[in-house]
């Protein structure tokens, strides 16, 4: 693993505007998807970005891919700016950096062969056609455990942990150096989770690739990731390696969802103490002032309510963003 970054985030901002009218759009307000996230992804490393539904995960990932423009910030890939790049300048990256989708029944084209779906990319990019284009999808669908005559089946003929792995050649394809996983097992039972995991670590291996590992389950992540970052409401609140972040949490909210996670042993689970977080999580639209976990933490003062809290290392490597870090 080198220590010079492979895809470096700084200060990513992704703002969606809300318009009415009835002749003219305006615009009234804007959805703070994204906020100020900055974050780095070496070669060979698997970075967790974890938080509950709807705080942004999946925005940074389509900013990183250029799949939506960002408001602001940049992303580097391998010292080079993605954003502001027409569609033909990124043309040469989409062959580093692939993307697994959350949805393996909404990301493959219901229209398309899964030998159309896999080698359409390896065709676009020129790696292969023919006999030779047919032979490499054939290794790449036996590669991530289906068999060579699904070649010519449809997507609704299979389940979706095949899909997945469909998904996952489709991804692999191009021996991409960085592959961005948009919770890709959170659709899956826990047994086919299990295996699309472990299919995913083997191929990270064999490939040497960076994964940006992104999911709601702190036990999935905490099984892949070298490192870990928890998002809040569009902004991270704390970013530490993994085995730090989850023996000693330092953020309220890291706190709050750790102890939901469930612990094999049903008499440990059953004795530790749960923290229960009340109210909702509040609109992206218009986040509360000063640091935006203050509505729902016990421990939050005067000070919470009135200043944002940067984000700084409380010790080596271990970054939270609070004013009472646990």
């Amino acid at each position: 693993m080198s220590d010079a970054p492979l895809l470096e985030v700084t200060d990513l901002v992704k703002h969606f505007p809300i318009k009415s009218g009835v002749l003219v759009d305006r615009e009234v307000a804007r959805v703070k998807a994204v906020d100020g996230v900055s974050l780095v992804v070496r070669d060979g490393e698997t970075v967790g970005l974890v938080g509950e539904s709807g705080c942004g995960k999946s925005t940074v990932c389509r900013a990183i891919m250029q799949l939506v423009a960002p408001t602001s910030g940049s992303v580097r890939f391998h010292g080079q700016e993605l954003v502001g790049r027409s569609a033909r300048d990124l043309r040469p990256l989409r062959r580093e950096i692939q993307m697994i989708f959350q949805d393996p029944f909404a990301s493959l084209n219901p229209r398309k062969r899964v030998g159309q779906i896999v080698g359409d990319p390896l065709e676009l990019h020129g790696l292969a056609h023919g006999a030779e284009l047919k032979r490499r999808v054939q290794e790449l669908l036996e590669r991530v455990g289906l068999q060579a005559e699904h070649y010519n089946r449809y997507p609704h003929e299979f389940s979706g942990g095949q899909r997945q792995r469909i998904g996952i050649a489709r991804a692999i394809g191009l021996r991409p150096r960085l592959i961005i996983a948009d919770e890709p097992v959170s659709a899956l039972d826990v047994s086919v989770q299990a295996q699309i995991i472990n299919l995913l670590d083997d191929l990270q291996r064999e490939f040497s690739m960076a994964y940006l590992f992104v999911a709601h389950d702190l036990g999935v992540v905490r099984y892949v990731s070298d490192r870990v970052a928890v998002m809040y409401l569009g902004k991270i609140v704390e970013e530490s390696d993994s085995d730090s972040l989850y023996n000693r949490p330092r953020h309220p909210y890291t706190t709050a969802l750790l102890s939901a996670v469930p612990i094999p042993d049903p008499r440990k689970n059953a004795e530790r103490q749960r923290i229960t977080l009340e109210g909702d999580v509040p609109s992206p639209i218009d986040p509360p002032a000063g640091c935006r976990f203050h509505t729902r933490c016990p421990k939050a003062t005067d000070i919470c309510r009135s200043a944002e809290p940067a984000l700084l290392d409380v010790e080596t490597g271990h970054a939270v963003a609070c004013h009472h870090p646990n």
